[in-house]
């Protein structure tokens, strides 16, 4: 990835549009920044002008609309709550374009099946749409718990899986997959996910079993973003076959699945 200018600014937040009781998405006015992000980029946020919470929040951007950009987030903490709760007129600190980008530039395929689990649903629909500009055929495998937790905006041509079966496949998003995938035969695929890191691991040991290419977004706590407090370890498989410790905010958050170690 072509090293990017990296901005710290004050964003101001321009509508809050509530999807759900527990999931939102934050319309952010982001001149500087929207022209830069690219799709699997994250922006690290700080929620307040407080020492409490004290960490910023690593999060997908969602979607870029001419001079703004969009954050998809679900309530799992007290700093999730504040930025669901954020009026408009917030100005929120925020740390952007941190992270690699999807392999969207790829020629290696013709049709993305991009695979989400819950809230990993965030970045793809920037990468759908700019999949889509360059031609590329998308099918969006969406997984969660139940029906109220599926959520499809700003994506196409859905296939979902729920733990209940209250909608679509009963079960997991990897079985689903595994039963739809021979429809695809004689396709060029590659797969594009992004989600828990459990649903991660099983998708990149059945892509990898397969020799199906796979890219996924990993999801983890951090502290700075940028590489300095060495909050982010994750464990990836080296051209030696060896396991090395690399820091998720500099060599993520997307990393191909064959280089990926979940047991860390």
């Amino acid at each position: 990835m072509t090293m990017q200018p990296l901005y710290d600014l004050p964003l101001t937040v321009v509508e809050n549009i509530r999807l759900t009781s527990v999931t939102n998405v934050l319309v952010l006015d982001a001149p500087v920044i929207a022209p830069v992000i690219r799709s699997g980029q994250f922006v690290n946020v700080k929620v307040n002008g407080f020492h409490q919470p004290l960490l910023r929040r690593p999060l997908s951007v969602h979607r870029v609309v001419g001079s703004q950009i969009e954050i998809m987030i679900r309530i799992v903490g007290i700093g999730t709550q504040i930025l669901y709760d954020a009026p408009v007129g917030t100005a929120l600190q925020t740390l952007a374009p941190l992270g690699n980008t999807f392999g969207y530039n790829r020629d290696d395929f013709d049709t993305a099946l991009l695979v989400s689990g819950g809230i990993g649903v965030a970045p793809m629909a920037m990468l759908e749409e700019t999949l889509l500009k360059r031609g590329k055929k998308v099918v969006n495998f969406i997984g969660a718990r139940s029906a109220p937790d599926v959520i499809t905006r700003g994506l196409t041509n859905i296939h979902a899986a729920t733990d209940d079966g209250s909608l679509g496949f009963k079960g997991n998003i990897v079985r689903l997959l595994a039963e739809e995938l021979p429809q695809f035969n004689g396709e060029r695929l590659r797969v594009f996910s992004c989600g828990p890191n459990r649903m991660l691991e099983s998708l990149a040991q059945f892509c990898n079993e397969r020799g199906l290419p796979c890219e996924v977004s990993i999801e983890s706590i951090m502290g700075c973003g940028i590489g300095i407090c060495y909050g982010c370890p994750v464990r990836v498989r080296g051209e030696d076959g060896l396991a090395h410790n690399q820091l998720l905010c500099q060599y993520g958050s997307v990393i191909d699945a064959k280089e990926i170690m979940f047991e860390v």
